[in-house]
């Protein structure tokens, strides 16, 4: 048996997260990047791991009016979204900034 499936295997525990963003929109599979957060424990609407670099998403938190893509405001009632944060295999990977948020 050749040697070929541990390159295979190799390659795809090495790839990074493929984030499926929509740039234009600033969404992830129709769930928009911004407006009022949840964070759980299971479950959560998008997977995310935060990193401290090469992020798909910069995360400035908010106290109010989360309109801008990357703006989150923690809620504890209506979300708009829930994120359940992990370590391995995330939805997406986020920076938490002060200033310039956004898709990169």
């Amino acid at each position: 048996m050749g040697k070929w499936w541990l390159a295979a295997a190799a390659l795809v525990i090495s790839s990074p997260c493929l984030a499926d963003i929509d740039k234009g929109s600033c969404s992830f599979d129709g769930i928009p990047l911004y407006g009022k957060v949840k964070i759980v424990e299971s479950m959560g609407d998008i997977k995310v791991k935060v990193v401290t670099s090469f992020p798909d998403l910069k995360v400035k938190m908010v106290n109010s009016f989360p309109d801008d893509c990357g703006e989150w405001q923690s809620v504890e009632s209506f979300p708009d979204f829930t994120v359940q944060f992990v370590e391995s295999f995330p939805d997406i990977k986020i920076k938490y900034v002060n200033s310039f948020p956004g898709v990169k």
